[in-house]
């Protein structure tokens, strides 16, 4: 199976490199300035063991030999650019999974791509890219999630050889058959951690620790839950990933990776994940008084940022 990535970032470093290290064929699509630090290796920092990998990049519209799989893996605020880039690859039918957090990307890259097939999927992992491209894993924890949805034509068996690749390099993957719910259950997660701990500039045990840090993510998640309800997909009685647990964890030094961008000066996904559950929550006239503020809080940043 021919894998092409786009980025070799936090995520797409980690789980990519891994993968060609058990002998996958990954090639990353990036940018030159990364395609130079990869150049002697992709580094990888991880309880699990540091590496130095020998990678194949392309750059642009670069041609080469057809892809099986596509796998997004960028920011939200940089996927039209990604579609732009990966666009040369796109054949008919050709699966297009990305690994991105939020929702409304997979109509993005539908709309953008007819003729492709869209997987849902969900990277659980934290991790971080320094200043000179090492990519450092900052716990043992990392997992896919990936399915198909409903709406289209049946491609299990390529989601499945691409999940035994995954699973051949250690990575905790596996395929669900109720990928939108699980889509659902992370967004309703993240953007309670990405609302709480960026408003609050602290971490999850900070903010519990204080007089009335566990009201806040309660009504955080509660707002979350019930737009997530509202668009018909409640959570499921049993999520694969603790996600109340680790939102409740007293003493815990989680905090989302949007406040790390925020302390880096970088841009946000604060539109994709927030702006986009409130704006769906209006459309059910649901009341988000606790995310507004965060929103708010945020787009003052972004505008901070532009000036």
């Amino acid at each position: 199976m021919r894998i092409l990535m786009l980025g070799a970032g936090a995520i797409g470093g980690y789980f990519g490199g891994r993968m060609i290290a058990a002998g996958s064929d990954v090639t990353f699509l990036v940018r030159d300035r990364r395609a130079a630090q990869l150049k002697d290796g992709l580094k990888i920092e991880s309880p699990r063991g540091n590496a130095t990998i020998r990678v194949n990049t392309i750059v642009g519209g670069a041609q080469t030999d057809p892809f099986d799989v596509i796998v997004l893996c960028c920011k939200a605020y940089a996927l039209s650019g990604a579609l732009e880039a990966i666009a040369p690859h796109v054949r008919p039918h050709i699966p297009i999974l990305p690994l991105l957090n939020g929702y409304a990307h997979l109509d993005q890259i539908q709309d953008r791509f007819p003729e492709a097939l869209v997987w849902g999927g969900i990277a659980g992992i934290a991790a971080t890219l320094t200043e000179d491209g090492t990519v450092v894993q900052m716990n043992p924890n990392q997992f896919i999630t990936a399915g198909t949805r409903m709406d289209q034509p049946d491609s299990t068996a390529v989601l499945e050889a691409l999940v035994s690749e995954m699973v051949r390099a250690e990575i905790s993957a596996t395929v669900t058959t109720s990928i939108e719910g699980s889509l659902w259950e992370k967004w309703t997660f993240l953007a309670t951690l990405a609302a709480a701990t960026c408003l609050m500039r602290g971490s999850i045990g900070q903010i519990l620790a204080t007089d009335h840090g566990e009201q806040l993510i309660a009504g955080l998640f509660d707002e979350c839950n019930q737009t997530a309800v509202a668009e018909g997909h409640p959570p499921g009685p049993s999520p694969a990933q603790n996600y109340r647990g680790m939102l409740f964890e007293q003493g815990s030094p989680f905090t989302a990776s949007m406040l790390r961008d925020i302390k880096a000066d970088s841009p946000t996904e604060a539109d994709h994940i927030i702006g986009d559950m409130i704006k769906r929550a209006r459309r059910h006239s649901i009341a988000t008084p606790l995310l507004d503020v965060a929103y708010s809080h945020l787009q003052v940043y972004e505008a901070q940022r532009a000036k």
